[in-house]
C-alpha cells in the first residue's frame, strides 16, 4: 500500500511551510536525488483568485520546497514553475496577480507557460479508449516532477480536483472545455502521458463559502492514494469517484494507502461540508467570474 503523510503546520515553527514539507517527506521516506540537474514544479494556478481563497497554491509553499531542494539536492539545480493557459486564464496573468513573478525574482527559477514551449505528440490508451495530446518537452526532459495540489469540490462527474485533476493543467491546449464531456478519462489518460514523481498538497486553507484554516500539509509518491485522502477529508468516498477507479485500473496508483503523521480524521473535521446553497452559489459565482473576467481580458 502507499503511503500518504498528513502534517500540521504549527505557527511555532521556524520555517512552517519548509518544516511541514520537510516532515511530510520523512513520513513517507522520501528523499531528494543529489544528482538532480532538471526539476519542474506544477502548482495549482486554477484561475486568478488569490491563495487566501484557498483556490491557489501559496507562493510561500513554493518558495520552502525550492529552498528544501537546493539544500538537500543541488543548490545549482535548475527548477521551472510551470502552468498553461486556460480558458478563462493566461499565465502571464496568473503568474503576476498570485504572487509568482516576484517568487521567480526573488529564488531565480523559471515561469513557464506550457502552452508557449515545444511539445511532443504522444497517443494514450485509457479505459478502452485513445488520445491524442501534445507533452511538453521540459516536463518530458526534468530529473524530478512536483506536482503541487489542493483540496477542491468540483462539478459532478468527477466531484474531487486534487493530484490528479492538478495535471490536466498541463495539457498546454489553452480551450481545455473541448475535454470536459470526457473529462474523468482525460485527467487519467494526460496522468499516464505525464507522470509525476512527487505529489504535495498546500491546503492551508480549505476553499468554501467562507475559507477556513486547516495547515495541512500532505505528501505521497502516488497521486491516487493523495487522491483517495484528500477525498475523505472532504467528506467524499473515493471508491465511489469514477475517475480514481479508472486511474487505479490503469496503473497510476492505489486507492488503498497508509496515512502517516497526524489523524486524518481530525482534518476531515477541519474541512466545510459542501451544502446545497453553497454548491449552487459557487456555481453562480464561478459563471459569474468566467464569463465577465474572460470578456475583460478578451479571452471569448
Amino acid at each position: 500500500m502507499s503511503l500518504v503523510s498528513l502534517v500540521k503546520t504549527q505557527k511555532s515553527m521556524e520555517d512552517p511551510a519548509k518544516q511541514a514539507i520537510s516532515q511530510s517527506l520523512k513520513l513517507i521516506d522520501y528523499s531528494f536525488d543529489k544528482n538532480l540537474k532538471r526539476v519542474v514544479i506544477k502548482p495549482n494556478l486554477c484561475y486568478y483568485w488569490d491563495c487566501t481563497t484557498g483556490q491557489t497554491t501559496e507562493p510561500q509553499f513554493v518558495s520552502a520546497l525550492i529552498d528544501l531542494i537546493r539544500e538537500q539536492a543541488n543548490p545549482q539545480v535548475e527548477i521551472a514553475i510551470v502552468e498553461s493557459d486556460a480558458s478563462a486564464m493566461r499565465c502571464k496573468y496568473a503568474f503576476r496577480m498570485l504572487g509568482f513573478e516576484k517568487l521567480a525574482q526573488e529564488k531565480n527559477v523559471r515561469l513557464v507557460n506550457l502552452s508557449e514551449g515545444n511539445c511532443d505528440a504522444v497517443e494514450v490508451a485509457c479505459n478502452g479508449q485513445t488520445y491524442n495530446f501534445l507533452v511538453p518537452r521540459i516536463i518530458k526532459d526534468a530529473d524530478l516532477r512536483v506536482n503541487i495540489a489542493h483540496i477542491k469540490y468540483t462539478v459532478d462527474p468527477i466531484k474531487l480536483t486534487c493530484a490528479l485533476k492538478n495535471i490536466y493543467g498541463c495539457n498546454p491546449v489553452p480551450k481545455k472545455f473541448k475535454y470536459h464531456s470526457d473529462l474523468g478519462n482525460v485527467i487519467v489518460a494526460l496522468n499516464k502521458a505525464m507522470r509525476f514523481n512527487l505529489c504535495l498538497i498546500n491546503n492551508n486553507i480549505a476553499t468554501g463559502i467562507q475559507p477556513r484554516k486547516m495547515a495541512l500539509t500532505m505528501a505521497s509518491r502516488d497521486p491516487v492514494a493523495i487522491d483517495s485522502a484528500a477525498a475523505r477529508i472532504a467528506w467524499l468516498n473515493p471508491n465511489k469517484i469514477e475517475y480514481l477507479k479508472v486511474a487505479e485500473k490503469e496503473g497510476l496508483g492505489r486507492r488503498v494507502f497508509v496515512a502517516k503523521g497526524e489523524s486524518l480524521d481530525s482534518f476531515r473535521a477541519m474541512y466545510p461540508k459542501e451544502t446545497f446553497n453553497w454548491k449552487l452559489k459557487r456555481r453562480l459565482l464561478k459563471l459569474v467570474l468566467f464569463v465577465g473576467l474572460g470578456k475583460w481580458l478578451g479571452l471569448e
